[in-house]
């Protein structure tokens, strides 16, 4: 899997400043200032202790860089990348102090979002064999959303929309406070600009009837079993994207992609993913 796009720096600059102050808080790293002379060197390697999918290296980057520009690290893997048990992602170099003090965050951002990544490669593989895609949700950690989203990039998904000002999707909720389907979508067409797509969720057949009177660009089909599923997708028909969701898990996504629904989201792959476990190895010269 090739990596997406770079981040932004100046998403992770300011993520990772804000780690930072966080972990050194008001005195600094004071193990590392009474163990390690001040002109101490040291080499590490970044490695993963378990086979997965990579994603995170800029700011587990920017993280010893902050502190110490001189910093080397020197990659020999990339986001994306599905590597093996043991393999070296990266060697970090330079004064000892700095590398151990920004250990701990950089491998919090590495970990977490190789994690993410793993979980979403682990999605991708699963539907191959159909056209569907499988894409996030904003089921992120709050002030984590561009960089779990990019790992999910780093997997092979895709990219639902980022927040509340990027698309329309009309839930539930608002279906039941604007007075129904009909009501909701157009006035949703009435408001929305000609960039601006137009989502509706249904969780019935009936539902989805209605809605397509006055067709949405997407219909988000909620925890409809498989049976109902195929009978959604051939009653919309290709007039509207169709995505599956609720109760997604490895063990049932097959199954909702061979319906014929062209997205699966699921917020397990951000919100519940587990971590990656990488670990930074300090390389004792003999």
């Amino acid at each position: 899997m090739s990596a997406p796009e770079p981040l932004s720096p100046l998403l992770v600059a300011e993520a990772i400043t804000a780690a930072l102050k966080e972990d050194l808080g008001r005195a600094g790293d004071i193990t590392s200032a009474a163990t390690i002379p001040a002109d101490a060197k040291a080499t590490a390697e970044l490695v993963a202790r378990k086979p997965g999918t990579i994603a995170g290296l800029d700011l587990a980057a920017a993280a010893f860089h902050a502190l110490d520009p001189s910093v080397r690290f020197e990659r020999s893997a990339a986001d994306g990348d599905a590597v093996a048990a043991k393999t070296v992602l990266a060697r970090v170099s330079g004064p000892g102090r700095a590398v151990l003090s920004a250990e701990r965050v950089a491998l919090n951002y590495a970990c977490h979002l190789s994690g993410v990544a793993t979980a979403t490669a682990a999605f991708v593989e699963r539907v191959k064999h159909t056209k569907a895609r499988i894409a996030d949700t904003r089921k992120t950690t709050p002030g984590m959303r561009a960089f779990e989203k990019y790992a999910v990039r780093c997997g092979g998904g895709m990219n639902h929309r980022f927040g509340l000002d990027d698309a329309i999707l009309i839930k539930d909720n608002h279906i039941a406070v604007a007075g129904g389907v009909i009501a909701a979508i157009r006035g949703a067409r009435a408001v929305a600009g000609h960039l601006v797509k137009v989502e509706i969720e249904v969780d019935n057949l009936d539902q989805l009837v209605e809605a397509m009177v006055e067709p949405p660009d997407a219909v988000l089909l909620d925890n409809m079993k498989p049976d109902m599923l195929r009978e959604a997708v051939q009653l919309v028909a290709g007039r509207a994207i169709t995505e599956a969701s609720g109760n997604v898990t490895l063990e049932t996504v097959g199954g909702i992609a061979e319906t014929g629904v062209d997205m699966i989201s699921t917020g397990w792959i951000t919100h519940s993913a587990p971590i990656l476990d990488l670990a930074l190895d300090v390389v004792v010269e003999r």
